[in-house]
């Protein structure tokens, strides 16, 4: 199909050093970060950050950066990230970012294929990662320590951030001018970022992302009207990743405030004490909520269960009232008032209260879940981009959006599907130049118009809404001859069942469609304990042919939704849920659908045993 014609962008801005330079000069005393210290939240003003964001600029000017030199960035989310960036980007270097739970070896990799000359790492843990591959960096002169003091035998080659921030006020009292004249002289094709991706197999490719990419983000989100100057963000997604660069990017050009803490473990308490009006996540932590949701409705009184079923079902037909783009009136609006006090106002305070909305991306969020909250009065605005997009691409609005799909185009940004296989194709400023050092791979993922292939098969609608409905490379075809999507088979699985933590369906080459499932621990042993198995441990539990028969009527409900060839005919119970840590999620908890095939092939191949022979 043609190329859509893309929504008219006013574009303001150069770079986020130039944008950030301008936040602090128009709103020096409004409040801009808050963030964690113990157990105590601090607050910050972008006049105080925009000075240690300079005194960072300049102490790395001070060790001789120069205009687009790769600094790395080893570290968790914390404020401390974002002020790094913020301050390498205003040096006129270009930030590097490594994943904390990256092994030592890919840390290295990743540095020395940037050519990294700078890293800033959180604490003594990330600094042995680099310490055991320095023989490996020979570019990489200087570590920057922001937690802890250098170990001992660092000699030179470790100084804190403390003594960066020293060093950078001590030069910019020689030369007050020295970053203001950086940052101006920034231009919009200089490289700001590389991103490696972290690819499902072999190595991972450095993304090349302009200051240009992040401006774009800047306007286009500016544009959508998705932030005003009165909300407060919490931000925990990794920072490593695309996705929160570009909060990142709005948060600066709505001069709103961003709470900043990446502990998982810390979320929900955050929730209660931040009370965020706008919050992007990834779709396992909807799920996660909206399973403990349904779980807590099963397991309380008769009465309440009913009120629960009552309530939702009130909700939902607000809902379909509100997707129409209509107001609910007369007796559904005061059945909805009454929804609200009873059992609705209990869910919105799990998210502090004063949630406007979410925004969800990195992976497909579903349609059912999307539309349960929304029956509960929370709006999910779910959005879709690559680290080749600079992460914006798509995103629905508050006044404009349709469940199961991911909205319509960011200002500025043009979309066509390929005719042979409906393949998404973007053009757009926020698309990188290229990969890192690897010209043939550039060359394959990008047309010589501009045009970036991504990847992914989609359809658009007539309000230009699109809608994601496969990974070109996830696709499956079965030995029948039959393409089936696997991750609407998986959405459908994880939002009706509310013991399931990830699932892999499997079937390429296949005669038939089979599932890996790993279970949520805590849903899991709660429902063990209940039917007498306390005291057995999680792999043990997992293993019973009771736990096999508690999922069965799941995979029914949902295989009747599907066509034959799509239906699940075997599935098998994995001893434990997949991690990051084990190399089978990415960072932002997206499965490495080919690693977990590989690591499980055993269980895979016992489940066609007896059936034909596979396609060759």
């Amino acid at each position: 199909m043609p190329p859509s014609a893309p929504e008219r962008l006013l574009r303001t801005t150069t770079s986020i050093a130039q944008l950030l330079a301008r936040r602090v000069h128009d709103t020096p005393d409004r409040e801009a970060y808050r963030y964690p210290v113990g157990e105590q939240w601090r607050s910050m003003t972008w006049r105080q950050s925009g000075e240690r964001i300079r005194a960072i600029a300049a102490g790395l000017l001070s060790r001789g950066l120069d205009r687009e030199d790769r600094v790395g960035i080893l570290c968790n989310t914390r404020v401390e990230w974002l002020l790094i960036d913020l301050g390498i980007m205003s040096a006129g270097g270009a930030t590097t970012t490594v994943y904390p739970s990256s092994t030592a070896e890919e840390s290295a990799y990743i540095l020395a294929d940037s050519a990294a000359r700078y890293a800033f790492v959180e604490d003594d843990k990330q600094l042995a990662k680099l310490a055991a591959h320095r023989a490996e960096l020979p570019r990489l002169a200087k570590l920057i320590l922001i937690d802890g003091a250098p170990p001992d035998g660092a000699g030179d080659w470790v100084m804190t951030l403390a003594e960066l921030e020293a060093a950078g006020a001590a030069h910019l009292a020689r030369d007050p001018r020295a970053v203001d004249e950086v940052v101006a002289a920034i231009k919009g094709e200089h490289l700001a970022t590389l991103i490696y991706t972290s690819g499902t197999t072999g190595k991972p490719k450095g993304v090349r992302l302009l200051h240009e990419c992040w401006a774009y983000c800047a306007d286009a989100t500016e544009a959508t009207g998705l932030w005003g100057a009165d909300d407060v963000q919490y931000l925990w997604l990794p920072m490593s990743h695309s996705f929160g660069k570009v909060l990142m990017a709005g948060h600066i050009a709505s001069g709103s405030v961003t709470a900043v803490d990446g502990r998982i473990p810390k979320l929900v308490d955050n929730l209660a004490v931040v009370k965020p009006t706008i919050m992007a996540a990834v779709p396992r932590i909807f799920e996660k909520v909206y399973n403990k949701i349904i779980e807590g409705a099963k397991q309380g009184s008769p009465i309440k269960q009913r009120i629960f079923q009552w309530a939702l079902a009130v909700g939902r037909a607000g809902s379909q009232v509100r997707q129409r783009g209509g107001t609910p009136g007369g007796l559904l609006a005061l059945q909805l008032r009454l929804a609200e006090r009873l059992v609705f106002s209990r869910i919105q305070a799990t998210f502090g209260g004063r949630v406007r909305y979410f925004i969800s991306g990195s992976a497909p969020l579903s349609r059912e879940i999307a539309e349960f909250f929304h029956a509960c009065g929370i709006l999910i605005l779910e959005g879709y981009g690559l680290t080749e997009t600079s992460a914006a691409a798509f995103v629905n609005r508050p006044n404009k959006f349709a469940f199961g799909s991911v909205g319509g185009a960011l200002p500025g940004t043009e979309v066509k599907l390929a005719p042979e296989d409906g393949e998404i194709l973007i053009r757009s400023p926020g698309v990188m130049n290229g990969y890192h050092n690897l010209p043939d791979q550039t060359a394959e993922a990008l047309t010589s118009d501009g045009w970036l292939r991504t990847g992914d098969i989609g359809e658009l609608d007539g309000n230009g809404f699109l809608r994601i409905t496969d990974r070109k490379k996830d696709l499956i075809k079965t030995s029948g001859g039959k393409y089936i999507a696997p991750q609407a088979i998986e959405g459908k699985l994880k939002a009706n069942c509310p013991y399931i933590s990830q699932v892999v369906v499997h079937g390429d080459k296949r005669n038939f469609v089979t599932a890996l499932v790993s279970l949520d621990e805590e849903a899991t042993m709660k429902w063990a304990r209940d039917h007498g198995m306390n005291g057995k441990a999680y792999a043990e539990v997992v293993g019973t042919d009771q736990v096999k028969q508690l999922l069965a009527p799941y995979f029914d409900q949902v295989n009747k939704t599907l066509a034959k060839y799509e239906t699940v005919k075997q599935f098998a119970i994995l001893p434990r849920d997949l991690s990051v840590d084990d190399g089978e999620l990415t960072p932002s908890l997206k499965v490495k659908r080919k690693v977990v095939e590989k690591k499980y092939a055993g269980l895979l191949d016992k489940m066609y045993q007896g059936s034909m022979a596979d396609m060759g």
